[in-house]
């Protein structure tokens, strides 16, 4: 079965950090551009990073530029995301996601495969 499972959410405060992992399993990155997105409460999802098959370019949205940094470890078939200077904007569900199109091409409800989310929480 091919599966994406995160984890390492939780709840931090404003200013801190944390890494969230999203291991794969049933199939490899080898192929595959991977990312993440997110959905804050009561709002539509948003793309954090993105990486093209291959350690290829990166890229991130505006609002996490400088803070966050997407990264893979292909012996692991994990990918992660870490995320320094939090702030409590950057509460949502965080979803990774993995698709043999490049980046530029992701459409955010029609990706290949994607995680189940993971919860990260900003306090003030």
């Amino acid at each position: 079965e091919v599966q994406l499972v995160e984890s390492g959410g939780g709840l931090v405060q404003a200013g801190g950090s944390l890494r969230l992992s999203c291991a794969a399993s049933g199939f490899t990155f080898d192929d595959y551009a991977i990312g993440w997105y997110r959905q804050a409460p009561g709002k539509g999802s948003e793309g954090v990073s993105c990486m093209n098959s291959g350690g290829g370019a990166t890229d991130y949205a505006n609002s996490v530029k400088g803070r966050f940094t997407i990264s893979i470890d292909n012996a692991k078939n994990t990918m992660y995301l870490q995320m320094n200077s939090l702030k409590p904007e950057d509460t949502a569900v965080y979803y990774c996601a993995a698709d043999t199109v490049p980046c530029s091409a992701w459409v955010m409800w029609d990706l290949e495969v994607r995680g189940q989310g993971t919860l990260v929480t900003v306090s003030s």
